[in-house]
Parts: structure tokens; sequence; C-alpha cells
């Protein structure tokens, strides 16, 4: 085994969903002073920049949730004027092209598409051949999801699984570990093409949320459950909010073939913010 392998076998071994729902337990409730200390501990331990929030008082928050989630100066994050822009702020993890129904996770893994979003062969074959990229949003990071582009919510699946870490080293040693951890897809409809977001739950991630829907997860059931939406959504703009974590973890998007192409400088292991320019639809003619 290597030694990549040892170091994740603790992930096999935690009872991760019984430290997940103790996390949220703890994360949701009201302590007064306590809540504070734990606020400010955890921005002393990762170093938040509480100068970009909209409120930086951390006695106001009522719960460690609610400074999680916490809104950022519209100032802090412009909209880049490009097609696509990043949905939040995280490090690239992967991106590149979908081989076939594969995407790379890290050096020697790769899951599948079809997996991934539920084993919806039918939507997966649209994004064959078409492009991903996959952010990693650290304890430190805003935990709002925003809009790369304008779009239509038409579909919303939440696929139950386990809640491995997806912290870097996990992924380079769990195999097909977003195609197994819990998530919920988002399928939207825009004038670029048909896209998917994937909110990746993790290890002490309490909850996954869309602005139309409210937290997908309130009680793990350990059911597929589809939602089909008729025009009955809201068509959300470029940059709005389209869901938030509640304890961080990944965002994966899908594109069509010969949809878009990604700013040059977005390579794996960066960081991005959201708003910054990510990627250029083929047929425009805007320039990288």
């Amino acid at each position: 085994m290597s030694g990549t392998s040892f170091s994740v076998l603790p992930q096999y071994l935690l009872p991760k969903r019984a430290m997940t729902a103790f996390a949220g337990q703890v994360a949701n409730a009201p302590a007064g002073r306590l809540t504070a200390f734990i606020i400010r501990r955890f921005i002393e331990r990762y170093g938040v920049d509480m100068d970009e929030a909209v409120n930086p008082d951390i006695h106001s928050y009522l719960t460690f949730n609610d400074f999680f989630t916490r809104a950022l100066r519209s100032e802090k994050r412009p909209i880049a004027p490009a097609d696509y822009v990043c949905p939040a702020d995280g490090v690239i993890s992967q991106l590149g092209v979908v081989s076939g129904d594969r995407i790379f996770q890290a050096k020697g893994h790769n899951y599948s598409a079809t997996a991934l979003i539920g084993g919806d062969i039918e939507l997966a074959e649209k994004f064959q051949g078409g492009s991903f990229a996959t952010i990693y949003l650290s304890p430190r990071d805003y935990h709002r999801v925003h809009m790369p582009c304008r779009g239509l919510p038409v579909r919303m699946v939440h696929v139950p699984g386990t809640l491995f870490s997806v912290n870097p080293l996990t992924v380079r040693g769990v195999p097909g570990l977003f195609a197994r951890n819990e998530r919920v897809i988002c399928v939207f409809e825009s004038e670029l093409g048909p896209f998917v977001m994937v909110l990746v739950g993790a290890t002490i991630v309490g909850s996954i949320s869309t602005v139309w829907h409210g937290i997908v997860n309130p009680r793990r059931s350990g059911e597929i459950r589809d939602w089909r939406y008729d025009k009955e959504t809201p068509v959300l703009e470029q940059g709005d909010e389209m869901g938030r974590f509640q304890l961080g973890s990944t965002v994966i998007m899908l594109f069509p073939k010969n949809g878009l192409i990604f700013n040059p400088l977005w390579t794996p292991g960066r960081t991005v913010r959201f708003g910054e320019m990510m990627a250029t639809r083929i047929d425009s003619g805007n320039t990288v």
C-alpha cells in the first residue's frame, strides 16, 4: 500500500456520518459567548479575512453556520466581463476534457460522469467530450456558490453517499471519491447551452442548500431524490447565488463539447475567486 493510501486509511474507518451529524448540531446551535469564541478561534486558525464580510462583527452571528455562510461585500468580488465567471472561492482541483464518460480526479484516478450525476446515461451523454472544472472550497473560503452564467434550473437530484473528506490528500488517495460522496446535482439550461453544477458533500458538511429549494438534505434518507422543474424556478443571472455549503466542500461543473475555452491562467492548484474570468464560449468574439 502506498504512503497516500496509508494516510487516507482513517477515512474508511471513521464514523463519518455520526461525526457529520454532531458537527451539524454544534454549528447550528445558538451558544452565545461560546459561539463567538469558536468563531474567533476559527478565524485565527484559518486566517479568515473578515474585512470582506458584509457583517464583520463576530458577536452578531447567532450560530457558527451563520458566520460560515456569511455574505461578502460586493465590491470585494466584482463580476468580470466574461461569458463564464468562477462560481466560488477556492482552489482548482482539476479541469479539462470529459474523456468519453471519464473525468480526471487525480494522478491514477478518474471516475464516471454518469455515476457522478446519479446514473443518468442520457444526461451524461450531453457532456461526453465536453469540459469540466473541479473547485475545492477549504474551511477558510467563502462558502456560497454562484452562477457562472445566466441560467434556468430545470432539474435537481440529491444522491446519498458516503462522506469522505474532499481535501487534496484524500482526493489523491480515494478512488472515485466525487462519484461516491453525497452530492446535489443541479441541471441548468442557458443561452450558452446546458450545464451542470454538482455540489459535493463531505465529512462534517452539515447540509447543502439551493436558493430555489432551501436545504436539500435535512434528513439523509438513503434514497435518490429527483426534482424536475417546468419553468417553476426563476432564471438566475450571472453572479447570483445558487447554493451554499454549511462547512466546506467541492463544486464540479460540466459543460458540453465545443462549448467553451477555459482561461489559460486556470491550472490545477491555482487559487481562484468568485467573479473572476473562468471561460469564454467558443463562438464568442471575446478574447481570454
